[in-house]
């Protein structure tokens, strides 16, 4: 029997927010991950990076405000940063969940690069809230440089960075290769490190990649099985949090643009998801997207729980 390949995002709750919650978090993800895996899924993983690229953007920022020999780091390697040492934890997290079961498996951690466009309307209007809190005078500092800020009353001013539509996953051969072969993979972290082509070379764009948008289209490159988004609802809900909420157990991508034409979703949390998940199944007609927690995935790739969508 062939293994069924899948597309895992990963959401915040898989994480944590601090370094300390990271590595109690991923301890309790590679268990939901290796029941996957012991049920004969093979994956490639991919992660948010909200809270840890911007904890790295904080930190690198303030270092260059005590020692001013110090350079701050530029958006995309704060990004690499993030990629890398969530990666990191996951791998050595899974590696050591898998070996306690008697299952010796390779996991790697692909540093993966995402093209997008210099002309994304994005980059005109962002909406990425990163780093922290500012005056009014460094606020001023950072729109000099060309950076954007927003004022957040009573609190102070952030800087805002873009979340542009990925084009091509320039290491999708490596995954690819990887995955093939049978292997765990964990790429595309954070949505990716967002690159602009120049000629030869690749120049890091000042911007974050949303990362339900990059797993539909890793799922796509892939040609995956199953897209299998984890975030903190059991299910897809009608009406979520109203006293009308009902569970959405199945549709397919006619009801779920039915769905979003209706303002069902909202756009900074299940939207993104349900979008990703339509991109994939147009492209990938004969897949499924499974939409679920972290706590209830075991039993909703068995038909108990979650949302499943298909074309």
């Amino acid at each position: 029997m062939s293994k069924i390949r899948a597309v895992v995002s990963l959401g915040h709750q898989a994480l944590g927010y601090t370094t300390t919650e990271q590595l109690d978090a991923v301890k309790v993800t590679a268990k939901a991950l290796a029941d996957l895996i012991e049920a004969d899924y093979q994956l490639t993983i991919t992660h948010s990076n909200g809270p840890q690229v911007s904890m790295i953007h904080k930190a690198m920022t303030e270092l260059r405000r005590v020692y001013i020999d110090y350079t701050p780091a530029p958006m995309c390697v704060c990004n690499a940063m993030s990629q890398g040492y969530v990666g990191y934890d996951i791998q050595n997290s899974l590696r050591a969940e898998l070996l306690s079961r008697g299952i010796s498996k390779s996991v790697s951690t692909i540093l993966t690069q995402v093209t997008v466009d210099p002309y994304d309307e994005a980059f005109y209007e962002p909406t990425k809230l990163i780093g922290r809190y500012m005056s009014k005078e460094d606020a001023e500092i950072e729109q000099k440089k060309g950076n954007f800020v927003i004022e957040e009353p009573g609190k102070g001013y952030r800087r805002i960075v873009a979340a542009p539509k990925p084009i091509d996953i320039l290491e999708i051969d490596a995954i690819r290769a990887l995955a093939d072969a049978g292997q765990e993979v964990i790429a595309c972290g954070g949505g990716g490190i967002p690159v602009i082509p120049q000629e030869h070379a690749l120049k890091g764009a000042s911007a974050v990649i949303e990362k339900d948008c990059i797993a539909g289209k890793l799922a796509v490159d892939l040609k995956a099985d199953q897209l299998i988004i984890l975030t903190s609802v059991k299910q897809v809900y009608k009406d979520y949090q109203k006293e009308t909420e009902a569970p959405i157990r199945r549709m397919n991508t006619a009801e779920a643009k039915a769905y979003i034409a209706d303002g069902q979703f909202e756009a900074g949390t299940m939207l993104p998801k349900i979008e990703a998940a339509i991109s994939y199944l147009e492209a990938v007609p004969t897949g499924s997207v499974l939409i679920t927690s972290l706590d209830f995935v075991a039993d909703a790739v068995k038909g108990k729980a979650g949302t499943v969508i298909t074309s």
